[in-house]
């Protein structure tokens, strides 16, 4: 039954899908993680949807690229994004991890957060239009979600020092059972294979773009922030879908010359 209340938590907490209320125990928020990846099962099977239709109504590039890029922002409710604007701005602090932790927490976003943003959304439209509309690439391409979510839960219950009292330090409350754990394990795991079983060379690029993703992580995580936080949780995963994004398409153009 707990489990069932996680999932319920995560949606709640990671998207605007309306859950019913549930009991904040330590068992909802030790399992909340693990239920994560599921958030990214929703936003996966909404771009296949998205893409279908969009196909079907013969819609024009640009306008399916579109939808492309708002569908992950208006089901997740942008929550990621702003970790991604928070540690733009912490990363243009010269001071101690200290100073970029107090910079996580203040709520207005700065220049760079902006630009920042613009950037990636601009990055994500133009590689979106480039996404074929059937076929493995599509599928790879939802499979992305899930894969992301799945990593940063992992890596959020696994690193061994969390940065400060958010709500991370909540998730992370029972860090010594096994389960949790081992469940994200068996997450990543499915994931991974069924990538690459898919199409081993261009799951494999998404895969080793994730991976590239990963290490930038924990390398901030150590030398910047010194320790781990909700939001490089998010910056990593917004970081990861683009990765994932650009080694599909790019692959995809190699392959087909």
């Amino acid at each position: 039954m707990y489990f069932f209340r996680s999932i319920a938590a995560a949606f709640s907490m990671f998207s605007r899908i309306p859950m019913p209320q549930v009991k904040w125990d330590e068992k909802t928020t030790t399992y909340l993680l693990c239920a994560f990846p599921l958030v990214g099962l929703l936003i996966g099977g909404a771009e296949l949807l998205w893409l279908q239709l969009s196909q079907l109504l013969q819609l024009g590039g640009l306008l399916r690229a579109v939808g492309i890029t708002l569908l992950p922002l208006l089901l997740s409710g942008g929550i990621h994004m702003d970790g991604f604007c928070d540690v733009q701005d912490a990363l243009a602090c010269h001071g101690s991890p200290e100073q970029r932790r107090e910079i996580l927490k203040d709520p207005r976003s700065g220049a760079l957060a902006i630009i920042g943003a613009a950037v990636y959304l601009l990055a994500w439209l133009g590689l979106a239009s480039e996404l074929p509309a059937e076929g493995e690439a599509s599928l790879l391409f939802a499979l992305s979600f899930l894969l992301s979510r799945s990593l940063s839960g992992l890596v959020s219950r696994s690193y061994p020092k969390d940065a400060g009292e958010g709500l991370l330090h909540i998730f992370r409350r029972g860090q010594s059972q096994k389960a949790p754990m081992l469940l994200l394990l068996l997450w990543n795991v499915a994931i991974l294979s069924a990538m690459f079983l898919l199409e081993p060379l261009r799951g494999s690029a998404m895969l080793l773009a994730a991976a590239l993703c990963l290490l930038r992580l924990l390398f901030l995580a150590k030398k910047k922030f010194n320790g781990i936080s909700g939001d490089l949780s998010g910056c990593f995963l917004q970081w990861a879908e683009l990765a994932m994004l650009a080694a599909l398409i790019l692959t995809e153009k190699v392959v087909s010359l």
